[in-house]
């Protein structure tokens, strides 16, 4: 049952705040018209409201590892009664089964630079799995560009990430892409965004299968 009071769970993240304009504008152009999309670490579920509410002919399923994260995502979504936000599910990348077994898209944001490097690679392995030929995985988040950081400030917030866990960290774009290109994966476009952040699609190749 839903039920909404000032103690539901919800958590807010100034990130979502500050970036969910832009990403969508992005997501606009790069998502299919219909069709259901999985959220990879949905966070506190903010994104989640603002996409699918703005999205309506796309289903959007949010989704995380973290328990504390899924009950702020279905706090957020029992707040907003939109017909098209699914209920959160429990997903962890690196598992080699995941709890569906199709998206017409993929999105994941602000996911890479803070889990183990094993987390990336298996959201490639599962987006492999899960996406159509021709479907989308969206990236949102600093990267590294040819061993290099693209502003002063993401080598700071890198350096804090290790500090705060050594198998985190702002990873190069083009160790992304060739773990993405493992699974049928490939680069479609990489487009900058405020805060040296980088909005990264990649697209299954068409008629690509996992066992190719």
């Amino acid at each position: 049952m839903c039920v909404e009071n000032a103690a539901n769970g919800a958590l807010f993240a100034p990130a979502a705040a500050r970036n969910g304009a832009v990403i969508l504008e992005v997501l606009r152009d790069v998502l299919p018209p219909r069709g259901e999309v999985l959220e990879v670490a949905s966070g506190s579920g903010e994104h989640a409201v603002r996409f699918a509410a703005a999205l309506q002919n796309l289903r959007w399923q949010p989704s995380d590892p973290d328990r504390r994260a899924l009950e702020s995502i279905a706090a957020h979504a029992c707040a907003a009664g939109l017909p098209n936000l699914l209920a959160p599910i429990e997903l962890d990348t690196r598992a080699p089964a995941w709890p569906l077994e199709h998206a017409d898209a993929i999105v994941c944001i602000n996911m890479v630079h803070i889990a183990p490097w094993s987390a990336t690679e298996g959201l490639m392995a599962g987006s492999g799995r899960l996406l159509p030929g021709g479907g989308i995985l969206y990236l949102y988040g600093p990267f590294r560009i040819g061993g290099t950081h693209t502003a002063e400030s993401n080598a700071r917030f890198d350096d804090d990430l290790q500090a705060r866990d050594p198998d985190w960290g702002v990873r190069d774009l083009e160790a992304v892409v060739a773990a993405a290109a493992k699974h049928g994966l490939h680069l479609v476009s990489k487009i900058d965004m405020p805060a040296n952040n980088l909005s990264v699609v990649v697209r299954k190749a068409r008629g690509k299968t996992q066992s190719d």
